[in-house]
């Protein structure tokens, strides 16, 4: 089981990834477009990745991007969600 503060810096880094993209998550699911539970298994999903460390050196090198980097397990919903 995941601990706490791990979902939580996971989830922070897809809503960094998220808004590199353009992607506006809140705004998605207010459209019906990301269910809740979904953007529960985009963070779970996020807590699997094999390179956070450098995640966070992709983000903070990146202020707007058109796609994530390949190892981001959630890169092709996040653009789906923007186009």
């Amino acid at each position: 089981m995941q601990g706490n503060k791990t979902r939580a810096d996971h989830a922070a880094l897809m809503g960094r990834m998220a808004k590199t993209l353009g992607v506006d998550l809140d705004e998605a699911e207010l459209r019906g477009d990301l269910p809740p539970e979904m953007r529960d298994d985009m963070v779970l999903a996020c807590t699997g990745c094999s390179d956070p460390a450098g995640c966070r050196e992709w983000l903070a090198a990146h202020r707007r991007a058109e796609a994530a980097p390949g190892y981001c397990r959630n890169a092709d919903l996040l653009v789906e969600l923007r186009d």
